[in-house]
């Protein structure tokens, strides 16, 4: 089997895997247009194998293999790019959900009587499967309710 040929089979099966992530949605279709151009790209090459050479000539590169370098350099350093803008976005997100999810405890928590401030202990405690409410009740049902000779005034 040629150079060529495995190249061009290479190329599509990528394009054909591709494909099927995006089809099974494990990959979104944002993040598949980049590798969709690289196997595109990678056809093209495959194919007119001068059209690298002539490109390198164009562009002043003596050996069209460093231009092949140069171009997978940028290309990473766009898949870098992009990923740090989605981990900042993603950051953003969790910080904002998690401020939310703050407010309504304590909202949920001024509704139910119990006091807004939050002990170092509760902090610790893992997180149940159980519904807000839920937990509550099965909090409530465990703390005893204090008897009135006790209360303070």
């Amino acid at each position: 089997m040629s150079a060529t040929m495995f190249f061009l089979v290479m190329a599509v099966i990528t394009i054909a895997f591709l494909f099927n992530l995006v089809r099974s949605r494990r990959l979104r279709e944002k993040y598949v247009a980049l590798w969709m151009v690289v196997g595109l790209a990678t056809i093209v090459l495959v194919l007119f194998p001068g059209l690298l050479a002539s490109l390198a000539r164009l562009v002043g590169v003596a050996v069209p293999s460093n231009l092949l370098f140069f171009l997978a350099i940028l290309l990473l350093l766009g898949v870098c790019l992009q990923l740090s803008l989605e981990i900042s976005l993603a950051e953003e997100k969790s910080r904002t959900l998690a401020e939310h999810v703050a407010i309504l405890n304590l909202q949920m928590r001024e509704l139910t009587g119990q006091s807004a401030r939050i002990t170092p202990a509760e902090l610790e405690q893992p997180e149940d499967e159980l519904e807000p409410s839920e937990r509550l009740q099965q909090r409530d049902a465990v703390r005893p309710e204090p008897s009135p000779d006790h209360q303070r005034n």
